[in-house]
């Protein structure tokens, strides 16, 4: 149903602190203009956990307004809250969006049969494809594949963004499950190798900045051209681990900005990027030519 190299879009924000919705439209502009497949507004790299309720909604209308069926809006709506997370998937689904990626429930640390059922709360309350984002780095939970293969029977779930940067456990998911869901890779460090084992895709942070090369990775592996999506991936790999040289999205966010894209606000208790930092980032930037 999806498929490709879907951006992880980050939330700009003004110098206020409030959104800035028109340099989001821009941005959607930019990844579009250069072939991304999809659009994630809301996500971790948006900073969906300091927005609002109405900022949320907002950020989704303003990117599904901004990209006019031209290509798939896939919302976050995840929360810790099962009736939050059906509310917000709701509300998406009633805006126009395509799908929903929901996150792992965080903090509360629930077993696999909790996952379970707050995931099958969702798909059974709202009719939208919906893909699970598993990311125990930032949650503290890990979905199991024994888990996302017993979800994967729902029709409402169509994939899983698989973040735990484990080629194994990706593995493991496409054994199990076949084709009753898509797997996307959710580390840009991995996309070659995971769609090797079968992904169809990533979501990515790296598309922020370059979605040219992170589309043209995915379109020649689709081609066939193995060679040169391995070539882009080998070439990638040290921009890619830049993005996380402090919490996603500070690295992404500061890359814009040098850029002359979008500020590098980040709301707390997310803060600017260290000064030690920014200079190795700076430096990475100039050698792949991004400023």
């Amino acid at each position: 149903m999806f498929k490709g190299s879907i951006v992880a879009i980050v939330t700009p924000f003004k110098k206020d602190g409030a959104v800035d919705y028109e340099k989001l439209r821009e941005l959607v502009e930019f990844q579009i203009e250069n072939g991304t497949d999809g659009i994630v507004p809301c996500g971790t790299t948006g900073e969906a956990s300091t927005l609002d309720n109405d900022e949320h909604l907002a950020v989704i209308k303003t990117v599904v307004d901004q990209v006019a069926k031209r290509v798939p809006v896939i919302a976050g709506t995840g929360s810790n809250c099962t009736a939050e997370a059906i509310e917000m998937t709701r509300k998406a689904k009633d805006a126009g969006a395509d799908g929903a990626l929901l996150v792992t429930p965080y903090y509360n640390k629930p077993t696999q049969e909790g996952l379970y059922r707050h995931y099958m709360a969702v798909a059974n309350a709202v009719p939208l494809p919906q893909i699970l984002y598993n990311v125990p780095g930032r949650t503290g939970i890990n979905l199991l594949p024994e888990t996302v293969a017993r979800l994967a029977e729902h029709a409402n779930i169509v994939a899983i963004k698989e973040a735990t940067g484990s080629l194994q456990q990706g593995s493991e998911i496409i054994a199990l499950c076949g084709d009753k869901i898509d797997v996307f890779s959710g580390d840009d460090f991995i996309t070659f190798p995971m769609m090797a084992c079968g992904a169809v895709g990533i979501i990515s942070v790296l598309a922020n900045i370059m979605p040219r090369t992170v589309a043209d990775l995915v379109d020649a592996f689709f081609a066939g051209d193995f060679e040169k999506a391995r070539q882009l991936h080998l070439q990638t790999l040290k921009i890619s681990s830049a993005m996380f040289i402090e919490s996603n999205p500070v690295p992404v966010k500061t890359a814009l900005e040098l850029m002359g894209k979008a500020s590098a606000d980040v709301r707390l208790p997310l803060c600017e990027m260290g000064e030690a930092n920014k200079a190795k980032l700076v430096a990475i930037m100039k050698e792949y030519k991004l400023i």
